[in-house]
């Protein structure tokens, strides 16, 4: 398995599981709050909209390509937060993990809502936003969850599914917050814990969040079909 292997195991059986106690508002409602703030814009980051419409202008009502910018912008936004949430080494993990969480949860929920919007989605849509979250999911985990019945649906379905099902909120929020879980307390901390060095775990860090946002944004362009600008 290698030394490696070992710390993931390691991490995902003893470090992930405890992830909720470190970062306690780790929660459905912690996934809606950033599902929330990524379409509407907190702190220098505009509405997911806003910016998406930027990248639209940009590249002269070129639709494709603005998706494309859409995409690497965040690409770089989840390097770099992955970056500072990994420099602080195994000491400092208990305040990066939450950190790392919550950063990773906004950027990829900012990304795809830009992407939905683009293709003609209402963001004000609970259905739009759960396929959001669904998206964020990745195509593996979804298509495992649509086996097991946890799922309806893949994203293109959940967003023009006729009517709302609220119970479906709940159940994409706590998929969601368990996957940022194992990927972020179990992969990515494994690294820092097996080299013992903080500068590696960064770099692994920026590596693993961009490569992870990257596949997201591709996943949520080819699920969201384009519908025609409303």
């Amino acid at each position: 398995m290698g030394v490696a292997g070992s710390a993931g195991k390691l991490v995902g059986q003893h470090v992930a599981p405890h992830v909720p106690r470190l970062a306690p508002d780790l929660t459905h409602s912690f996934v809606r709050e950033s599902l929330h703030r990524a379409i509407h814009g907190v702190g220098p980051l505009p509405p997911a909209a806003r910016a998406a419409d930027k990248q639209l202008e940009e590249q002269h009502g070129h639709v494709g390509r603005a998706v494309g910018e859409v995409i690497e912008n965040h690409v770089r936004y989840a390097g770099a937060q992955g970056l500072l949430t990994g420099l602080g080494g195994v000491v400092t993990a208990t305040v990066t993990i939450p950190a790392n969480l919550a950063g990773l949860a906004l950027v990829q929920a900012r990304m795809v809502a830009g992407i939905a919007h683009l293709h003609g989605y209402d963001l004000d849509d609970p259905r739009v936003r759960n396929a959001i979250l669904t998206c964020m999911l990745g195509r593996q985990l979804v298509d495992e969850r649509i086996k097991t019945r946890t799922l309806p649906g893949p994203p293109m379905a959940i967003a023009t599914a006729p009517v709302h099902d609220p119970d479906l909120d709940r159940v994409l929020a706590a998929e969601v917050a368990s996957d940022l879980i194992q990927r972020v307390g179990g992969k990515r901390l494994a690294i820092t814990i097996a080299r013992r060095t903080p500068i590696v775990g960064g770099a692994f860090g920026m590596g693993a969040d961009g490569w992870a946002t990257w596949r997201v944004g591709r996943y949520a362009a080819g699920e969201l079909r384009p519908r025609g600008r409303r």
